[in-house]
């Protein structure tokens, strides 16, 4: 097992590393959320949502791979933080990943079949926000806040990171955007968040493996 893994494991869960600034950080989510709905934009809601239960979706096969191989995670989040949720997971990283969906869709264009620089406007932001997304977490590697310890998760060789890691993230999230019903983006994300529950409740709840 690795350090970074160790030290993960010995704050996993634990109410003592509470912080104060969780509070004002999900007021901020609150906020967001509810603005979107004041203003009824429901595109942008679920997007936001489908968003978040695909990063759910990543956390925990993570997680599970920590708990089949004992050596690492694929990423780990090892250091300070108000609450580890999983071992690549805490409360401040769910947080950000639950107002990303909404950030990178209330700037897409009404027209869904317009072109930017040739290419369709929606995989033209989903590979701008991929690309910014993988800078970021190769940022974060380097100042030690998430710790690779894969040959093949690595700076060395981003494109797993990229494609596994994000780009279908905003993929997901575009597509439910574009769904032509609430009720069908309703549907498709209550599934995906659906999902992810039953999985925390098996593996988390009852195996005890995450």
């Amino acid at each position: 097992m690795t350090q970074a893994s160790e030290q993960a494991l010995s704050i996993l869960r634990d109410p003592s590393q509470f912080q104060w600034y969780v509070i004002p950080l999900l007021l901020v989510v609150i906020y967001i959320y509810h603005n979107e709905v004041r203003q009824k934009n429901w595109s942008v809601i679920f997007a936001g949502l489908a968003l978040w239960g695909c990063d759910w979706f990543n956390e925990i096969w993570n997680a599970l791979v920590f708990h089949f191989t004992q050596y690492a995670p694929v990423w780990g989040a090892p250091g300070k933080t108000a609450y580890l949720i999983l071992i690549g997971l805490n409360i401040e990283i769910c947080m950000m990943f639950s107002i990303m969906g909404v950030a990178c869709s209330i700037m897409l264009p009404g027209d869904k079949k317009m072109k930017i620089l040739g290419m369709n406007n929606r995989l033209f932001f989903i590979i701008v926000f991929t690309t910014l997304s993988v800078i970021v977490e190769m940022i974060l590697n380097a100042l030690g806040a998430l710790t690779w310890d894969y040959s093949w998760w690595s700076i060395r060789n981003p494109w797993l990171i990229w494609v596994a890691g994000y780009f279908y993230f905003y993929a997901v999230a575009y597509w439910v955007y574009d769904m032509e019903t609430i009720r069908a983006k309703a549907i498709t994300v209550g599934a995906i968040l659906g999902f992810d529950l039953a999985c925390l409740v098996v593996f988390m709840g009852i195996l005890k493996w995450i």
